[in-house]
């Protein structure tokens, strides 16, 4: 009875909460490590993240009240650039307000549940920035290879239907996601070596069979990262090999305008997403997610 009431006392001072599933302690909190491993580096990298998130929110804030308020921007680019915009608000604001929390103490603690919406919303929010990018690529190919058919191949309700099927394709995509990792026990320990929750540091730190969240991740890499990207480059070959056929400089470069700048988005996030997701979950490295993680949420 001693043993037992000693036990009694001493469970609940335990950094773990008591979540326990076949007589194993199950952790109900996270601990994200951020860049703890530098402390002296915390108050510059504040100073950076404050200002990069300032910044994007800003004008991707100015960039929606530009296109809503303004009837000439009412076009189907500026439609996906106004749900691009929301979708990376939805993006920056999901991991910063915490990371900046946590440059600015020692412990960055986050609760399960708050991790699991912090991966659902940061991996819904990614994906389909993803696809957006890919059908603004489409617009593009549209509007340079068939312009006397742009108004008819980019109608208003064919816009709307890409825009439902981007949001609720990659919802499903992510609750999957979000659902398989919830079916994970974690046992600890529970130190997340980023600074936001992640699928790959996660999968790390699971006590239980990670095979089926493993192929899905295969599955979605190749979809989202392999498929999309080749679509992509397959509508900017349409879209270079017309541009090249038109008779004047002037026509040339009005038409290149339209789409360079979407050209170096895609080429960045891509860079960015191919460098930190396309790599087995083994060969997982912290500095190179975190700095990956910066470039492709900024």
């Amino acid at each position: 009875m001693k043993l037992w009431v000693e036990i009694r006392l001493i469970v609940p001072e335990m950094p773990l909460c008591p979540r326990t599933v076949s007589n194993q302690t199950l952790v109900t909190e996270f601990i994200l490590q951020g860049f703890s491993e530098h402390p002296e580096y915390q108050l510059l990298l504040f100073s950076c993240f404050l200002s990069l998130y300032s910044v994007a929110l800003t004008s991707n804030v100015l960039i929606i009240l530009a296109i809503t308020f303004n009837p000439g921007l009412h076009t189907p680019m500026y439609f996906f650039l106004f749900n691009l915009a929301t979708m990376d608000i939805i993006c920056t604001s999901s991991i910063m307000p915490k990371a900046l929390k946590g440059l600015l103490s020692d412990k960055n603690p986050i609760s399960y549940g708050g991790c699991m919406a912090q991966l659902y919303f940061l991996t819904w929010s990614a994906s389909s920035q993803l696809l957006l990018l890919t059908v603004m690529a489409y617009d593009r190919y549209a509007a340079i290879c068939h312009p006397l058919h742009y108004s008819t191949m980019m109608s208003k309700a064919f816009c709307s239907v890409l825009l439902a099927g981007v949001w609720m394709l990659c919802a499903f995509n992510t609750a999957i996601h979000t659902g398989l990792m919830m079916l994970l026990n974690f046992c600890g320990p529970n130190v997340i070596t980023h600074f936001f929750c992640e699928v790959p540091p996660l999968l790390l730190l699971s006590c239980s069979s990670t095979y089926v969240n493993s192929v899905m991740i295969v599955l979605a890499d190749a979809f989202y990262g392999i498929l999309n990207f080749l679509m992509t480059i397959v509508s900017y070959v349409f879209i270079i090999s017309s541009i090249l056929k038109m008779q004047t400089s002037e026509g040339k470069q009005k038409a290149f305008s339209t789409c360079s700048s979407h050209l170096i988005v895609v080429c960045m996030y891509y860079s960015a997403v191919f460098y930190a997701y396309l790599s087995p979950v083994s060969s997982y490295s912290a500095e190179k997610s975190k700095l990956t993680g910066m470039l492709y949420s900024m």
